[in-house]
């Protein structure tokens, strides 16, 4: 009796442990899970309300946001809108024989008050694209950030990289899809790749998408394509389209109140981009004017 009673129990704690086991193995909360709710559980002991201090998103009791939007932001549909956005920078993109040149400012503006005058506006997506921000500087990192993204699972997915005029079509096809939503968004893709060439492709946040050789997005454009215009040539050299990109955004920097802090400057070529400096407005328009005898409004 006690042979069976004490196999009736083994049997008994085996299936137990052999429920236990599967019910650990394959319920909702992993170990992980635990040990970061122990993790909370310990913080909120030494530091009560830590947990109400996590950010949180209030969504506006609006049924019809767009709607809203469109009576109360800067929408072309009303002009006697209540709220004003305000976009100020200078970015550009042009073709030469030997890739892209990409410069860019980095001062960005809330109104009249400058924000910051070291933004970063040029996303790096990949070894081979570049993309640049102009607008509301949210939209534009939020989805070139997104984009990066479906450049490289498109990479995973075909084993090649994308080209300039597919990764163009997507972020196109996605904020066409939020047209009249309140984005804020006037970019150029650039990249190179082999079938392609050197390729620049301008994009909006109205779903417009157009290819060409030279582009200029944002307040400062008018000065800059002055600059470009009286200066470019397809057979430029290396080092005369760095100084055309360099100054065609100082001319921007100079006469756009929204424009300036520092010009970042990039090569795109067919072994990828190259990062060539940033250069702080202040001493390079004195630099430029004594080289070049420009500026003669401007007394020392």
């Amino acid at each position: 009796m006690k042979s069976k009673s004490y196999i009736a129990f083994i049997i008994k704690v085996t299936i137990t442990m052999s429920i236990d086991a599967l019910t650990k193995k394959y319920s909702y909360q992993s170990e992980a899970d635990r040990e970061i709710e122990d993790t909370i559980k310990d913080f909120n002991h030494y530091v009560p309300g830590i947990a109400d201090m996590a950010p949180s998103l209030s969504l506006p009791p609006i049924s019809k946001p767009t709607a809203f939007l469109r009576a109360n932001t800067d929408d072309s549909v009303n002009s006697d809108c209540k709220i004003k956005i305000a976009h100020g920078t200078t970015t550009l993109a042009f073709r030469f024989k030997e890739g892209i040149i990409v410069a860019v400012d980095s001062r960005a503006t809330a109104g009249s008050w400058v924000a910051s005058q070291t933004v970063k506006k040029v996303i790096e997506i990949n070894p081979m694209l570049l993309g640049t921000m102009a607008g509301g500087a949210a939209d534009c990192q939020y989805w070139e950030t997104w984009l990066g993204t479906q450049c490289r699972l498109h990479e995973l997915r075909n084993k090649e990289r994308i080209s300039v005029a597919a990764a163009s079509k997507i972020l196109s096809n996605l904020v066409y899809s939020y047209k009249g939503m309140g984005l804020s968004m006037g970019t150029m893709i650039c990249g190179y790749t082999p079938k392609e060439g050197p390729t620049i492709y301008y994009g909006d946040s109205d779903g417009t998408r157009s290819k060409g050789n030279i582009f200029s997005v944002g307040s400062g454009q008018t000065f800059a394509y002055g600059v470009m215009d009286a200066n470019y040539r397809w057979d430029l050299s290396v080092d005369e389209a760095l100084y055309l990109g360099k100054r065609a955004i100082l001319a921007a920097t100079h006469r756009d109140a929204y424009s300036g802090g520092s010009i970042n400057l990039y090569h795109v070529t067919e072994k990828g981009w190259v990062y060539h400096g940033n250069y702080n407005v202040g001493p390079l328009f004195w630099e430029i004017k004594e080289k070049e005898g420009s500026f003669n409004n401007v007394k020392s």
